[in-house]
């Protein structure tokens, strides 16, 4: 008699850490799979020649949000810092203090978009590097 999906997630729920990775191995060697097989599978696909495989490859390129100016708005480029690092007060108002300062690195293109969207609303000056 096959078991249910719950009835699998319940005796999962009770095993140990060490039961579940020695679990997960033994799923891997019989199944011929790799627990990290989408990530490896995703690199040779965004390196595909090809102009679209190059605008792909450059949107997805992490970038650096550097603020060049702070503006006559600082208490709003402080907020938006705040919000954007998840830094306290005294951290967010430092670094913009310290302008030109780098906010925040390694963020993908779509959401440095976004965070540089609120810091010039707020009335600074930002640059995607």
């Amino acid at each position: 008699m096959a078991l249910s999906k719950e009835e699998i997630l319940d005796a999962i729920a009770e095993m140990s850490v060490i039961d579940i990775v020695d679990l997960i191995e033994a799923m891997e060697e019989k199944f011929g799979v790799s627990a990290a097989a989408p990530v490896a599978a995703a690199a040779p696909a965004a390196a595909g020649g090809g102009d679209a495989g190059g605008e792909a490859e450059a949107d997805d390129a992490p970038v650096d949000i550097h603020l060049s100016e702070v503006g006559d708005k600082k208490v709003d480029v402080i907020k938006a810092v705040r919000a954007i690092t998840g830094l306290g007060l005294k951290d967010a108002k430092a670094m913009v203090d310290e302008a030109p300062s780098v906010i925040k690195e390694g963020v993908n293109k779509a959401e440095a978009d976004e965070h540089a969207k609120a810091l010039q609303d707020a009335g600074a000056t930002v640059e995607l590097k």
